[in-house]
């Protein structure tokens, strides 16, 4: 209680030098912006290599002179090696669920939203704050070295599975790779952590005057959620992560059992990889949810404020958030039905699995109903945030395949499970993502961002991950195992065929990435020649369009603001506008309005 009142009276003033402001900066909205752009040139680099796939699937055996000038190790001859093709599915898995999507969705928009949206002055613990984005950059820079060691970065898949990633001599990556793998990912849990605390303390204890968790905007809600995900969670993965570093230095054998590798024995045995399966899916399955939630967040903010409409079901939403959240800690089972489990112990998988569909699906019916019979406005934000039901809805349907243990055993490790996946946690977060960044874009800067670039971008991306991963659903119903570095070797596959759709989807990739350049030119061209934006540019009613654009260190002035009213009323009959910020008082005051969800009626 202490910490609380000092929080909400303290002045806090503007940091006088560059260092302190920009770079060693303990500002919430200043940690969120480096997070954001660090997690998005992470997420270029992952984009990058997945060309470099794209390119031997959909063009096999032809040389590219440039891949050799470009890449003369792992492009000799102009031809992308195995060794490096392995290494860059392994490496776009690993930047892509981590450090892009994971960190820009909690360290990015947690840190610029929450002091915002709850009408607190910054999170609980700013240096921790502080401390938890340089860790994360750490990591990411260890993560990068991985690229020039010897025997280049890790090649076993980003699941890690052992003994290729506990065995130095199972892979050319096996070495110092797979070793900087282990400690960047172990450093970007530190730094989770330490965010994770900081927001749910501050959620709980520094929401300003009126603002009772009943009237918190959806997106606190998600982000709070996720928190908890992550902190109960990635603590798992860490402790395996450093279990599997002992065995490959320290001659511990947690996962590797007897092998003879080259005719040589291998100093471990009695360990057992199946325990890194389950260490590692607990925090994975929760993992696809502390991705995505973020994005269901924003989505929900986006869509209530462009179509000019209450979100519908607000509570229904908050409790499908939080069921998601418990189911995804009893799912993990269902990407292990091949390891040899019990049938028993897979139907319980299945049952959960199965369940999970209950929330999602309220989630997904609540988001058309706000939809439905909206004064709609088609702002990129706004697109995007459609174009996020549209691949979650695509994504979640293909995982009632992949939940059924029958269905599952022959489509398992084919481009169904890649095509599924993209779609549920890669394209639908990566688009909830563009939908923020949009959406916060004049609060971060006080610029706008140019809509015709921006939705130019949005279509071409749109259409463009439809060609990209459609396919890839048939490619797995004839069969055809992702990770391969060729298939002409397989007379099971259609050769022909199979090579056509990867000509397509291989162009389309390009088209898309080509795309996200647009994305990068509207950003950096609007950050410094962007219309100036007013303070609340989308007439939205949440707290942080009260403040200025860009909001001052401390976010609010002398008062902090006091909240009288849930965040959705828009369209209210009989008011003046067709928004009602949280902060104009109900009049009159209701009797009992204690924060239920709906804080009462528009000025008159």
């Amino acid at each position: 209680m202490a910490h609380e009142v000092h929080a909400q009276t303290e002045v806090h003033h503007e940091p006088q030098s560059f260092w302190t402001r920009y770079i060693f900066s303990q500002d919430a909205k200043i940690i969120g912006i480096q997070y954001l752009i660090t997690a998005f040139v992470m997420g270029f680099v992952a984009m990058v290599l997945s060309w470099l796939m794209r390119l031997q699937l959909g063009f096999p055996g032809k040389t590219f002179p440039w891949l050799e000038k470009l890449l003369p190790h792992a492009a000799q001859g102009g031809i992308l090696n195995q060794d490096f093709y392995l290494a860059a599915v392994t490496m776009h898995g690993t930047i892509m669920i981590f450090f892009f999507i994971t960190a820009a969705g909690t360290g990015g928009f947690s840190n610029f939203l929450i002091p915002l949206q709850i009408g607190a002055r910054d999170m609980a613990f700013p240096f921790l704050n502080m401390l938890s984005y340089w860790v994360y950059l750490a990591a990411c820079i260890v993560l990068i070295a991985s690229f020039f060691v010897p025997g280049g970065p890790a090649g076993g898949g980003w699941t890690m599975y052992p003994p290729l990633s506990s065995v130095k001599e199972a892979l050319m990556g096996s070495g110092w790779g797979a070793t900087l793998w282990l400690i960047a990912l172990a450093l970007f849990i530190a730094s989770t952590t330490m965010g994770s605390l900081n927001y749910i303390t501050t959620v709980l204890n520094l929401r300003t005057k009126g603002m009772t968790m009943g009237r918190l905007p959806l997106t606190v809600w998600a982000l709070f959620i996720t928190a908890i995900l992550g902190l109960l969670s990635f603590p798992v993965l860490f402790a395996a992560a450093v279990m599997l570093l002992l065995d490959r230095h320290l001659g511990t054998s947690f996962f590797t059992p007897y092998l003879v590798v080259s005719d040589k024995h291998i100093p471990h045995e009695g360990g057992n990889p199946i325990l890194w399966q389950h260490l590692f899916w607990f925090l994975a399955h929760p993992e696809v949810y502390i991705a995505i939630l973020p994005s269901m967040g924003i989505t929900s903010e986006v869509l209530s404020t462009h179509a000019r409409k209450p979100i519908f079901g607000y509570k229904g939403m908050v409790a499908a958030i939080a069921a998601i959240a418990l189911l995804s800690f009893l799912v993990w089972g269902h990407h292990m039905f091949v390891s040899g489990m019990n049938p028993w112990l897979g139907t319980a998988f299945m049952t959960t699995t199965l369940l999970i569909a209950v929330p999602s699906a309220i989630k997904t019916f609540n988001w058309l109903a706000t939809l439905w019979g909206g004064n709609i406005r088609f702002t990129t934000a706004m697109l995007f945030a459609i174009g996020f039901i549209s691949t979650f809805a695509t994504g979640g349907l293909t995982g009632i395949f992949l939940g059924n243990p029958p269905v599952d055993i022959p489509l398992h490790d084919t481009y169904f499970v890649v095509a599924h996946f993209h779609f549920v946690m890669g394209v639908s977060a990566v688009f909830g993502l563009f939908a923020g960044v949009y959406h916060w874009f004049p609060k971060m800067f006080g610029r706008m961002m140019n809509e015709r670039l921006g939705k130019l971008h949005f279509w071409l991306t749109f259409i463009g991950v439809y060609f990209i991963f459609f396919p890839m659903h048939y490619l797995g119903f004839l069969g055809v195992p992702r990770r391969y570095y060729a298939f002409d070797q397989y007379d099971f596959i259609p050769q022909a065929l199979v090579h056509n759709i990867n000509v397509v989807v291989s162009v389309a990739a390009f088209i898309v990435g080509a795309a996200q350049l647009l994305f990068v030119i509207n950003f950096i061209w609007s950050l410094f020649k962007g219309p100036k934006a007013d303070r609340n540019p989308w007439k939205a009613n949440t707290l942080e369009w009260q403040a200025p654009s860009p909001p001052p260190h401390g976010n609010w002035g002398d008062e902090l603001p006091v909240v009288y009213r849930w965040p959705y009323d828009y369209s209210v009959p009989g008011a003046p506008e067709d928004f009602i910020p949280q902060t104009v008082p109900t009049v009159p005051a209701r009797r009992g309005d204690g924060g239920d969800g709906k804080g009462g009626q528009a000025s008159q």
